[in-house]
């Protein structure tokens, strides 16, 4: 590990950051030194902002994407090398707030069916019983499930702030059956290699494996789960504020955005078309 980058590390270290954002952080600078083949610090403002178009006009990334590298180099510049000049110069990209991909109860039970692995089927029904990010599903501990109280402790949630969520009877059940299978120590989830948790990309590789088994025909990543989740409560009555807390938003309009998937909201409202003729035609009901 080069001085450099070890700085880096400490840098964010000192202020908290989370093991994610580290390697975003990272995997950016790098990005940023391999484009130009030259020592990071040798580079400029100038440079990070030929980058950043050429990672918008040549390889078409996402806007989030896009975001998070800028971000990356931000912290590098600023903090790491201590630079007056800064890439927040480089304007922050708006982009669309997509309404999120939810699979109806008929689409999860399909999906939770065809599970033969009882790991699998405790982690997913992990992600949809208690609304989990995947960063929260692989940072659990096995001392996390509280059967007393009926609790599941979060501990690596956004912000690096923790919340408990609720253990429902039957993700306790899968839960007890991995346990007696797998008899896990540690990480709740742990991965291929001893004293690891769970890999980001083994959990997409089965994701894709399992949807497709399921025949289910929607493009479900591991957070389409979280998100069914959010939408079938709302769906349920539960109140928006109860879902942020339980979802562990910051900022309720993060939690808001449910109301434009929720199945029972878009059912309860009147159109204005039947509305002005009073019946629906013939045929149609």
């Amino acid at each position: 590990m080069s001085p450099l980058r070890r700085r880096m590390l400490e840098d964010m270290q000192l202020r908290n950051f989370s093991a994610n954002t580290q390697g975003a952080y990272i995997r950016a600078v790098t990005q940023f030194t391999r484009f130009f083949r030259a020592p990071p610090e040798t580079l400029t403002v100038k440079d990070a902002r030929q980058f950043l178009l050429y990672l918008v006009q040549e390889r078409k990334v996402s806007w989030s994407c896009y975001n998070q590298i800028r971000a990356g180099l931000i912290f590098f510049f600023r903090v790491t090398l201590g630079r007056d000049e800064s890439v927040d110069r480089v304007p922050c990209a708006r982009h669309r707030r997509r309404v999120p991909i939810i699979l109806s109860p008929e689409e999860l039970q399909r999906f939770f069916a065809v599970i033969r692995n009882k790991k699998h089927l405790a982690m997913f029904m992990t992600m949809y019983g208690a609304g989990l990010r995947v960063s929260e599903l692989i940072s659990l501990r096995v001392e996390d499930i509280d059967s007393a109280r009926m609790l599941l402790r979060v501990r690596e949630g956004k912000g690096q702030k923790q919340r408990y969520a609720k253990l429902s009877t039957h993700l306790l059940a899968a839960l007890r059956d991995y346990y007696k299978a797998y008899h896990p120590k540690g990480w709740l989830f742990a991965g291929r290699k001893p004293g690891e948790p769970l890999n980001r990309m083994t959990l997409n590789q089965v994701t894709k494996y399992l949807r497709k088994r399921a025949a289910i025909k929607k493009n479900v990543t591991p957070h389409t789960f979280r998100h069914s989740y959010a939408t079938h409560m709302l769906d349920a009555g539960a109140d928006l504020r109860t879902i942020q807390v339980l979802l562990g938003h910051q900022c309720i309009k993060s939690t808001a955005i449910y109301m434009h998937v929720s199945q029972a909201r878009i059912d309860a409202a009147p159109s204005p078309l039947d509305l002005l003729y009073g019946q629906p035609p013939k045929g149609t009901s």
